[in-house]
C-alpha cells in the first residue's frame, strides 16, 4: 500500500477491512491536526471494480467510528465527487484504480479545500495507526442524485444552445462510472450519440495505451455509424479519451491543449510528459512544468497568475482561477476532469467550423506516442533506470539513434541526435514502466516508440 501519482494505491484484498478504515481514519486525524477539518460530512464515491463498494463501506465505518457522517455519492466521476464535496464544504474519499489492473484499487483524498498534495500525503502516513476499527453496520446519507445532478449544472451552459447540433459522436461506454453522463451532456448540446462497447463488470482501461486490445473495435464502428468522433473516459472518469472521424487517437496533452486554448488561459500548468513544443506555441504568457501526478499539479495551479488551465499527458484537466466559458465565470475544479476537455475540442470543431482531425492538426507540435510495459516490478524499473543514469551506459543502450542531451526531472529523457526524444519512467501508480516519444512524423514517433519498448522490455528482463 503506497501513495503514487494519485492517491493511495494496493492490492483491493490488502486494501479492504482493515487497511481502508486505517488509512480513512489517518486521513480524518490529519484533517484535525491541520485544521483542515471544519465539516461533520465526508462524501465517499466509487468507480464499478468488483472491490469498491466493500472498500466505500469501509470507509464509512471509520468516519462513524471517528463522530462523523458519511455520505454516499455511489459511482460517478472523481471529478463530480470533488465538485459536490467543495460546494458542501466537505472532505472526500473517492475509492478507485483509475487504469491500473482489477485486481487492485485505491482512495483518493480531497480536504474542504480540494485535491490533498504530496506534503499531506506524508502527513497521513504519518498519522497512520495499526489498531484494527471494530466493524458495524453504517447507513451512510445518500446524496448520488444531488452530486450528478450538481456535476452536469456545471456544463449545462458549457457551449452554446444546440452547438453540437448535425454531430453523431460514439461514446464507448466499456466500465467508466463518465459513461452514462458523457452520452447526456452531448445530447443536451444537440448531438447524436451512439453507445457501444458497454460491459457489465469491469475493465481497466488505459486511455493512453492506445494499442491495447480494447480499443480495436473503435475504427470500425466509426465506419459502421459514420461517426464525427467517439469519446469516453477511464474508469473513474477523469481521463479522457477521443478519437477523430478518421479513427486517429488523439493525444491527452493535445486535448488539454485545446482545453487551455479554447478557454483562452493566460497560465497553463503541466507535468513534463506533456508535448515539449508547447511553448513555442506562444499561445499562452506562461507555461509551467511539473513532475508527474496531480498533486504537483495542483500545487503550481494555486500560484500561477491570471487565468488558469492545467493537464496532464493523459488529458485530464484542471480548472484554476479566472476561468470563463461561454461567456460565464466557471468555478475553479483543481483536480483532474475528463468532461472538460471533450466538451473543449468539440467546441473548438465549433467555433472554427471544422472537424476534429483538422482541429488537431491547426496545433503543430510533435507527433508524439505513449506505451507501457505491464507487470515490471519497481525494482526492476529502478534498475533499469540507474543504469541509463550511467552514462557510458546510455550511450550503449542508444547507440543506434545516438543522444544529443538527457534530463532528469522525473525519470529519464534522452533527445537523439535526430532531435527526437524518449522519456522513460516508472509509473507511480501500477507496477509498470511507461515509455513516452516525440518525433517529426507519425512514422518515425512510431518507429522510435517500438525501438524503445522493445530496449526496455529486453534490458528489465535481465
Amino acid at each position: 500500500m503506497k501513495f503514487g501519482t494519485s492517491g493511495l494505491r494496493g492490492l483491493a484484498v490488502e486494501l479492504e477491512g482493515q487497511a481502508a478504515r486505517q488509512y480513512t481514519t489517518a486521513f480524518l486525524r490529519h484533517l484535525d491536526l491541520t485544521e483542515k477539518g471544519g465539516t461533520k460530512r465526508v462524501f465517499l464515491g466509487h468507480d464499478f471494480r468488483p472491490s469498491s463498494r466493500a472498500i466505500l463501506k469501509d470507509c464509512a465505518v471509520a468516519i462513524k467510528h471517528a463522530g462523523l457522517d458519511a455520505v454516499d455519492c455511489g459511482a460517478l466521476p472523481t471529478p463530480a465527487l470533488a465538485l459536490h464535496a467543495l460546494a458542501k464544504g466537505g472532505a472526500a474519499i473517492m475509492i478507485t484504480g483509475s487504469h491500473i489492473p482489477a485486481d487492485r484499487n485505491g482512495l483518493k483524498f480531497y480536504s474542504p479545500n480540494g485535491e490533498i498534495g504530496k506534503a499531506d500525503e506524508k502527513r497521513i502516513v504519518d498519522c497512520l495507526d495499526r489498531e484494527n476499527i471494530p466493524g458495524h453496520e453504517v447507513l451512510p446519507i445518500n446524496e448520488a442524485d444531488q452530486a450528478s445532478e450538481r456535476y452536469f449544472e456545471r456544463f449545462a451552459s458549457f457551449l452554446t444552445e444546440n452547438a453540437l447540433t448535425g454531430r453523431r459522436i460514439g461514446v464507448f461506454e466499456h466500465s467508466t462510472v463518465a459513461r452514462d453522463f458523457l452520452g447526456r451532456v452531448l445530447r443536451h448540446f444537440g448531438a447524436e450519440t451512439v453507445s457501444m462497447g458497454r460491459i457489465d463488470g469491469f475493465v481497466p482501461v488505459d486511455t493512453e495505451a492506445f494499442g491495447d486490445a480494447v480499443f480495436s473495435p473503435i475504427a470500425g464502428w466509426i465506419r459502421e455509424y459514420g461517426l464525427d468522433a467517439v469519446v469516453s473516459a477511464d474508469g473513474d472518469g477523469d481521463r479522457p479519451l477521443m478519437v477523430d472521424e478518421a479513427g486517429q487517437f488523439i493525444r491527452g496533452d493535445v486535448l488539454g491543449l485545446l482545453a487551455a486554448r479554447h478557454l483562452q488561459a493566460q497560465s497553463v500548468v503541466t507535468p513534463v510528459t506533456s508535448n515539449s513544443a508547447i511553448e513555442a506555441l506562444g499561445l499562452f504568457e506562461l507555461v509551467l512544468r511539473t513532475r508527474v501526478g496531480s498533486p504537483f499539479v495542483v500545487e503550481a495551479i494555486n500560484g500561477a497568475p491570471g487565468s488558469v488551465i492545467g493537464f496532464e499527458a493523459n488529458g485530464g484537466t484542471f480548472v484554476g482561477q479566472n476561468v470563463v466559458a461561454n461567456g460565464q465565470a466557471l468555478g475553479p475544479l483543481v483536480t483532474r476532469d475528463a468532461v472538460l476537455p471533450i466538451l473543449c475540442a468539440l467546441g473548438e470543431c465549433v467555433r472554427h467550423n471544422m472537424q476534429l482531425s483538422e482541429i488537431v492538426a491547426s496545433v503543430p507540435l510533435k507527433h508524439a506516442l505513449a506505451d507501457r510495459l505491464q507487470n515490471v516490478a519497481n525494482e526492476r524499473s529502478d534498475r533499469f533506470l540507474m543504469r541509463l543514469r550511467d552514462e557510458a551506459e546510455a550511450e550503449r543502450l542508444f547507440a543506434s539513434v545516438g543522444i544529443s542531451r538527457r534530463a532528469e526531472i522525473d525519470g529519464l529523457q534522452f533527445w537523439t541526435g535526430a532531435g527526437d526524444m524518449v522519456h522513460f519512467r516508472a509509473s507511480g501508480n501500477a507496477p509498470e514502466l511507461r515509455c513516452y516519444v516525440e518525433a517529426g512524423s507519425p512514422e518515425a514517433a512510431r518507429d522510435l516508440l517500438d525501438w524503445g519498448m522493445q530496449m526496455a522490455a529486453r534490458e528489465t528482463s535481465k
